[in-house]
This record gives structure tokens, sequence and C-alpha cells, in this order.
């Protein structure tokens, strides 16, 4: 008799369910390889350890049960293999790897951290030195609590305040290059996939498409690429998958977020993508 085949489940949320059409393509895909694959919530009530690799896809609720959803992923950790890692979840869960890597080197711009609970968040903001800033949970996801703001209106002092009194504050001046658009790196098992081109509409700077944002195909320049190789190379542990979002800041490709939790992939943009990405899943087999 021969062994079954190995066993994978690939994790979204029963939130999110209906708005992520990927999770369900790349457990076909996986199933057509010759593997059994399934679709859970990641908070389900099942045995993971059931499991020969656990792939964390789409849980777009995570920010708002971070101490759950990471207990969730050592818990999972602890009893199969899980992609990404547990230590790069966790590392990435907290926009203050940003600042991590600007001391590796890693183009990145400027960022103040405004602790959670720490007195005086207003006042510092107001003193950042900068004109025009984006203020934001340092654990959050779709631009959900992102604003625009002068630092030293009335309007930035309330976000912050209210922000800071629930969770660390992450500032940054405003980019209006953003304006034009960012760029996104896919990388999978290491390697680039595709990237993408993501246009705000016509007077926001939100890239996301329930801001109004468009995506197009994009074919990256080496110094798009050798950014997201650096940026890549700060994670703790080997990545399955990567997102590396840039903009263009005087010629240099600035890093603004390494998304390697929960990001759009962008499969829909690259016939191939699909593939490539179920090889590197496969690849992560125990």
């Amino acid at each position: 008799m021969s062994a079954p085949a190995p066993k994978i489940v690939v994790v979204n949320s029963l939130a999110f369910a209906e708005h992520d059409p990927e999770a369900p393509l790349v457990v076909q895909a996986l199933g057509d390889s010759g593997v059994r694959a399934e679709l859970q919530h990641w908070d389900a009530d099942v045995s993971w350890g059931g499991y020969d690799l656990v792939v964390v896809r789409s849980p777009w609720d995570y920010f708002t049960r971070l101490d759950e959803f990471l207990t969730w992923v050592e818990k999972v950790a602890a009893q199969t293999r899980i992609v990404n890692p547990a230590s790069v979840i966790r590392w990435n869960s907290h926009k203050g790897y940003l600042a991590e890597m600007a001391t590796q080197g890693v183009p990145v711009l400027p960022t103040l951290m405004l602790e959670r609970g720490s007195s005086g968040a207003a006042e510092r903001l107001a003193a950042c030195g900068w004109s025009d800033v984006v203020a934001k949970p340092a654990v959050d996801g779709g631009a959900r609590e992102t604003l625009r703001t002068d630092p030293c209106s009335a309007e930035a002092a309330a976000h912050v305040e209210r922000l800071v009194a629930a969770g660390d504050v992450v500032v940054q001046p405003f980019a209006p290059q953003i304006e034009a658009g960012e760029t996104s790196l896919l990388f999978f098992g290491g390697e680039l996939s595709h990237a993408v081109r993501k246009v705000p509409a016509a007077g926001d700077y939100r890239v996301q498409a329930h801001h109004g944002g468009t995506e197009h195909p994009h074919e990256p320049t080496p110094a798009e690429l050798e950014t997201a190789r650096r940026a890549m190379a700060c994670a703790p542990d080997r990545l399955t998958y990567a997102r590396v979002d840039l903009v263009d800041v005087e010629g240099v490709p600035t890093l603004m977020e390494l998304e390697v939790i929960e990001p759009d992939l962008f499969l829909r943009l690259d016939e191939e993508a699909l593939g490539r990405f179920t090889v590197a899943v496969l690849a992560e087999l125990p």
C-alpha cells in the first residue's frame, strides 16, 4: 500500500473569506499537483498537527486580534510546519521592523515611532520637523486607520492621541511620489515571480483597490530588485512568499512595507504566478 499524499491546509479568515479569490485557486492548484489540500479559517477548531504543512495566506483580520493570532501561530508551529515561519510572522506583525531595516542599510522613509500609552504623543508629532505626514497604527492592514495630515493640526493631534491609547503608532513624512504609484515585487521561494505597479485614484494616495487604486503588470528595475532583496535579507528566517512595496524617492527605490504575512499576491496579473507559488509551497513539505 502506498503512503497517503501529503496534506496541506491553506489558511484564510472567516470574516474576509468572500473577498479573497486567490486562496481557493491555491487550494485547487495544490490539489492538482497531487497533494491533499484544503482551506480553513485560522481560528477554526481543527487539529493543525494533522497537516504536513500550514500555508498562511489571507488572515486579513489578524491585526484586530493580534495576541490571539500570534498565539495560534506559535501553537501551529509547535505541531507542524508553517509558512511563512512563526518567527517571521511575529517580526512582521509590527511595523517597528522598518526602523530595524533602516539600521541595516535598507532605504526606508524616515520613521517616528510613538509608543502605546506614551505621554506627549501629539507634541512629539508636531515637533517632528515634517510638514506633511502619514500616521497609522504599527499593527494594521489595508490603510484602515491611515491618515495623511499636517502634523501640527488639531486633526493630527486627535488622531495620534486616539491611536496611541490603543497601540504603537508609526509616523512618516508623506512621499509625494506615491501619488504617481508604488511598485510591488512578488517573490516565491526567494525568487522573483512578478511585479505590479499600483496607482491611486486621482486625488488620493492610497493604492489599495478598495480605495479606488488600480494595478498593472510591471517590469522591475535592477535598483528595485536590489532594494527588495536587501529588505528580504533582514527577515529572521526563510521566506516562502514575500511582497516588497516600494516607492521611488528622488530616483531611489525606497521601502514602504515588506509584506510576509497575508499579502495580496496579485496572482491574477501573471498567468504563471499561481504555478510558481505552488512550486514554492510544495518545496516546503517535510
